[in-house]
């Protein structure tokens, strides 16, 4: 593969997040002028399978929190969401049929067609 086709994952924690995940959040931010914020991801009930996932900009620090950088992106899990997300992969994807983060679960038993909510 070629340089510009590599996507390279960083581990930390079980959660990866990959370079192309971690450049849309960096542009994102640099839209939003706000460097305070870190990228959250956490499980919570609901979708049609069970559990949704939610990815969002937060600037709080909660008890229990675990925070980790991917090439410079601040990614925070709560404590109650961290062993549902242990080992999934958020991606970025940008083509003519999709567009935005995708998360691939190894943890999720089933998912629903749309892809958001898992059991």
């Amino acid at each position: 593969m070629s340089a510009d086709t590599t996507t390279e994952q960083i581990t930390s924690d079980g959660i990866v997040l990959t370079d192309a995940a971690a450049l849309k959040v960096k542009a994102l931010l640099a839209a939003e002028g706000r460097e305070d914020l870190t990228l959250r991801v956490a499980v919570q009930p609901g979708g049609c399978s069970g559990l949704r996932y939610q990815l969002f900009f937060d600037d709080r620090s909660l008890d229990g929190d675990v925070t980790k950088d991917f090439n410079g992106v601040g990614v925070v899990t709560d404590r109650m969401s961290s062993p549902y997300l242990g080992g999934a992969t958020i991606d970025f994807v940008d083509t003519i049929e999709k567009q935005g983060f995708t998360i691939d679960n190894p943890n999720a038993g089933s998912s629903c067609a749309c892809g958001d909510s898992f059991s």
